[in-house]
């Protein structure tokens, strides 16, 4: 799962965990217009313009929490970006398995890469004699 995806999920748990725990919240969270793309992209924008590159969870979900509160509020324009969510992600067992299979795969390739290199290195040239010719001149 995408972190984006990953994200709008936590964002949408959250919004409705608050909405069984507040009732006054809960009223405007049923009748809001707004999807949860609507506050993805509200929250997107306002982390754009504040210029911060980290927000602490309690911001994030205050942020998403204000776009429901305030129906008349600019939801901006939708933002192409990546979301990094520091939240564990579980993986599917398909998906592990998968992950296994990769690694192993991985693994198997580096070491055969270690082997061919291993066995193609030049073997050093051993030292040739030299034997020397006499010449007519050495006993002068």
């Amino acid at each position: 799962m995408k972190g984006t995806e990953h994200f709008k999920e936590i964002i949408k748990g959250y919004l409705d965990q608050r909405a069984k725990e507040d009732e006054l919240f809960r009223a405007k969270y049923e009748t809001t217009s707004r999807s949860i793309d609507d506050v993805v992209t509200f929250i997107l924008n306002e982390v754009k313009n504040s210029g911060c590159c980290g927000f602490d969870d309690s911001e994030i979900y205050s942020m998403a929490v204000h776009v429901i509160d305030e129906p008349d509020l600019e939801i901006g324009k939708p933002l192409q970006c990546g979301i990094v969510v520091n939240h564990h992600v579980e993986l599917t067992e398909e998906e592990k398995a998968e992950q296994r299979s990769l690694a192993l795969k991985r693994y198997q390739e580096e070491e055969l890469r270690k082997l061919q290199a291993r066995n193609h290195r030049p073997k050093p040239a051993k030292a040739q004699e030299v034997t020397l010719q006499p010449s007519l001149f050495d006993n002068l």
